[in-house]
């Protein structure tokens, strides 16, 4: 059995920041160690670096006539291989190892490409692993993996660090007539933030009408899940943080509000770049009128990290 003769079999990776996440280019090196109980053949052992896309869902069913659907996507995004150890090549038998503990030390180059975050939600996931197999005469192969924590980087797209601004408004009515326009501006400082930043939401506020008003921020996140052509899919969103701000007293004119969210350090990074998986973000402004519906703004944002911290735009 592979258990009695292998012990204590590790990945060992070498971090190349504090994070210990990895991106586009980098290097991945690190050592592959176990302990052999006695001697042992090995015909090879071998490493893999993959990353993959993978989504799944269902809908349908609950009845007697409704057959259950099930909808499913997979894309390859790179698998690359590459031998550790190999069999003899003068006799072309199996290598022996002696009993005791056993480094292979190994580097591996993530490829240069358009890839997206590490990510893991209900429906799908983006995964990099690192996979050792080791080959056994007359034996099954025995896999380990770990995986990577890959970020996109964003630092090229300047368009990000712009400010961004929305605005919109709403004639409040009461009873039979109109008692003024209640107008709302929203504006951001940039659209890419951090994961644990604060966001400052400057709203400019216009009350002409006869109600109190109270402005409120939310963070709202989307994922959605797609088949390839994008023939099918299901979303779903959920806001992850609500922020209220004091109330605004009827027919007042020209009112500078500042509110504050924290982007909670455990939300997904945002997802653009893949045809079946997208993670997508917007900052919701809202004046709730008393007695009446909202007045929205809508900001979409991008939520990014770096494998260097660093919540300033680049220099231009």
């Amino acid at each position: 059995m592979f258990e009695s003769a292998f012990k204590n079999f590790n990945i060992n990776l070498n971090s190349v920041n504090p994070r210990n996440t990895f991106s586009c280019g980098d290097i991945v090196t690190g050592a592959i160690s176990f302990d052999l109980t006695k001697e042992t053949k090995i015909t090879s052992i071998t490493m893999g670096l993959s990353g993959k896309v993978h989504v799944h869902w269902s809908s349908g069913g609950g009845g007697k006539k409704r057959r259950r659907r099930h909808f499913s996507a997979k894309i390859d995004l790179f698998d690359l291989r590459s031998f550790v150890l190999q069999e003899n090549n003068l006799d072309g038998g199996a290598a022996k190892l002696p009993r005791g503990t056993h480094v292979y030390p190994f580097t591996c180059h993530i490829p240069h490409g358009d890839f997206p975050s590490t990510f893991h939600g209900i429906h799908g996931r983006v995964q990099y692993l690192l996979t050792v197999s080791i080959d056994r005469p007359w034996h099954f192969a025995k896999t380990f993996e770990t995986e990577l924590r890959f970020i996109e980087q964003i630092n090229n797209r300047p368009e990000l660090w712009a400010p961004l601004s929305g605005c919109n408004n709403m004639v409040v009515c009461c009873l039979c007539w109109a008692s003024g326009p209640v107008e709302l501006t929203a504006t951001l400082e940039r659209k890419a933030f951090m994961r644990g930043e604060t966001v400052k939401v400057i709203c400019e506020i216009n009350n002409a009408s006869s109600r109190t008003v109270t402005p409120k921020v939310k963070l709202k996140e989307r994922q959605t899940y797609y088949t390839h052509g994008r023939h099918n899919r299901t979303s779903g969103t959920r806001f992850l943080i609500t922020q209220n701000g004091d109330p605004i007293q009827a027919n007042a004119s020209d009112v500078h509000k500042e509110l504050l969210i924290t982007i909670p350090t455990n939300t997904h990074l945002t997802i653009s770049n893949c045809s079946i998986l997208e993670v997508e973000y917007m900052i919701e402004v809202s004046l709730d009128v008393r007695g009446s519906s909202e007045v929205i703004v809508r900001c979409p944002i991008i939520i990014y990290d770096n494998n260097i911290y660093n919540p300033l735009p680049p220099e231009s």
